[in-house]
């Protein structure tokens, strides 16, 4: 599965926020839900627009995002 078929950046839709194609279901929602305690089907009743692979490319994204975030020391403690 590509995220990119299933995530979209628009500055027209909340701000540009990553959300879920055709929705304006953020990305960080669903990480944020689901690393509250929700389960996939407190999502999918939620939100009926969203599916399955939706939430698995949501997550795809985020870690896609941290493996491309890069870290800079500044030899600051």
């Amino acid at each position: 599965m590509a995220t990119t078929d299933r995530i979209e950046v628009n500055p027209a839709v909340m701000l540009g926020k990553p959300v879920i194609c055709g929705t304006r279901i953020p990305v960080e929602l669903i990480l944020r839900k689901l690393g509250e305690g929700a389960s996939t089907d407190n999502l999918l009743d939620a939100y009926p627009r969203l599916t399955r692979d939706d939430i698995k490319a949501a997550i795809l994204y985020a870690a896609d995002a941290l493996a491309h975030e890069e870290t800079v020391m500044t030899g600051d403690k």
